[in-house]
């Protein structure tokens, strides 16, 4: 296990900043930052926290960072649908309901589906019965053969935005599960070609039902200042139509809009 001052290096390389960055960012002295780093001087669980903050660490890193020094963790991981969270849960719902008639989710760190709108269901329809048992997961779904990958018109395109997001992400915070799918979907190849995009205010999501297109493009929400590690791990996903012609396929009556779907 390494050490608190080794992990702290880490996350100060993965930031790419200097002990004397860092020191500024931290109004503390470059010297006392590298005595904290080569285990010359013992931090304290303030002191760790305040370094973690400025270097932007997950929650879930901080309490690994508290226990390497010997304090005990600070950081609550409580299940989302949990009493504790009974008031993020419910505006997560009115968030997703607020949002039909298009489709939003909300997703895990390991992109896991946690929660959707009834947007959602049209697009699962025909989906191997495996890809949808919980929990859910967004990218297998999409990328899988068996899931939505036969019906996205610009399929290597979404994969490298999708690769461009969790390699983002894993630089951010290291994770062997979502390291695992990031190799079995998104590792690069040769049938990665760029799909013309001159005329989008974003990169599209352009799926085929039958004879029909429909064009979308996402927005992503988080929670501001979260204390629970739960919460920090959440991310709001909303679509909304990129043309005319897909706005009303949401908007005629009797589409876009069935059941409502969740995972957990």
């Amino acid at each position: 296990m390494y050490t608190v001052g080794e992990q702290l290096r880490q996350w100060r390389h993965r930031r790419r900043l200097s002990q004397l960055d860092l020191a500024i960012a931290a109004d503390i002295s470059a010297r006392h930052v590298s005595l904290v780093e080569t285990g010359k001087s013992n931090p304290s669980a303030d002191m760790i926290l305040r370094l973690a903050d400025q270097l932007d660490v997950p929650l879930r890193e901080r309490n690994r960072l508290l226990l390497a020094a010997g304090f005990a963790p600070r950081y609550a991981e409580r299940p989302l649908d949990g009493e504790a969270l009974s008031a993020a849960w419910d505006a997560i719902e009115r968030v997703l309901r607020a949002h039909e008639p298009y489709p939003a989710l909300a997703i895990d760190r390991r992109w896991n589906i946690v929660m959707s709108n009834r947007a959602i269901d049209p697009f699962l329809a025909g989906v191997a019965p495996d890809l949808l048992r919980p929990p859910i997961n967004m990218v297998r779904l999409g990328l899988d053969p068996r899931g939505l990958a036969t019906r996205i018109v610009n399929l290597a395109q979404v994969r490298t935005v999708l690769r461009t997001r969790i390699a983002r992400q894993l630089a951010t915070a290291p994770d062997p599960e979502l390291t695992a799918l990031y190799e079995e979907f998104l590792a690069p190849g040769s049938e990665d070609v760029s799909h013309p995009v001159e005329s989008e205010i974003a990169i599209p999501m352009i799926f085929r039902f039958g004879d029909r297109e429909l064009r979308l493009f996402s927005t992503t929400t988080t929670f501001g200042t979260p204390m629970d590690i739960t919460l920090d791990e959440v991310a709001i996903e909303s679509y909304y139509p990129a043309d005319a012609d897909s706005a009303a396929y949401f908007t005629k009556p009797g589409e876009g809009t069935t059941t409502s779907f969740q995972a957990g």
